[in-house]
């Protein structure tokens, strides 16, 4: 058996970025915009991952979070991949997620030896909001970023780290939790 695996962080929803996600739902019909209890930092995107190899892409995160303590992140600025006048994603920025990108970095060695390919994108500290499905009305959604392009979402603290499962649907991907690390504890909750 497989699933659609990755290795993420949860944000939770802050009462400023739902209220962002609104603005964005009823800012264009070409916007899907992600539900903000699905909100995440994605890790390591993994793809079609074997049941049987979990235990060992468990360990590898063990590993890679072994000296992690918990830590704080702000959610902060808006933007667009690739950029503002050719938008696919509508993201929000996080910072202070240096902890994240060395794990990330641990984790590339270590689950390319089980078979996932590397990243050739350097990895970048965001959360997606919304992707982008048509590209029509997008000059109110362009309006909205620039003028919410240094807001501050919420700040929280990350203690955790999750191996998720990614079901797509007709009405968007739906995530469940697969195992998780608790940072400091090498043993898992």
């Amino acid at each position: 058996m497989t699933f659609r695996g990755f290795i993420a962080v949860d944000i939770p929803p802050s009462p400023s970025l739902e209220g962002f996600a609104e603005q964005l739902r009823t800012a264009s019909a070409s916007l899907k915009v992600v539900a903000t209890d699905q909100l995440h930092l994605t890790v390591k995107f993994l793809g079609e991952t074997e049941e049987n190899l979990v235990p060992e892409i468990m360990t590898a995160i063990r590993e890679a979070c072994a000296d992690v303590p918990p830590f704080q992140v702000t959610v902060r600025g808006t933007g667009a991949f690739p950029s503002l006048s050719r938008m696919n994603v509508v993201w929000v920025g996080v910072e202070g997620a240096e902890p994240i990108a060395r794990i990330a970095s641990d984790l590339e060695g270590s689950l390319e030896s089980l078979g996932f390919a590397a990243e050739r994108r350097p990895w970048k500290a965001h959360v997606t909001l919304a992707r982008v499905k048509g590209h029509r009305d997008l000059d109110r959604v362009r309006r909205i970023l620039e003028t919410r392009r240094d807001e501050v979402f919420g700040s929280h603290r990350i203690d955790r780290i999750h191996l998720k499962k990614s079901v797509l649907t007709a009405g968007g991907a739906q995530y469940s939790v697969a195992a998780t690390v608790v940072f400091g504890n090498l043993t898992g909750p």
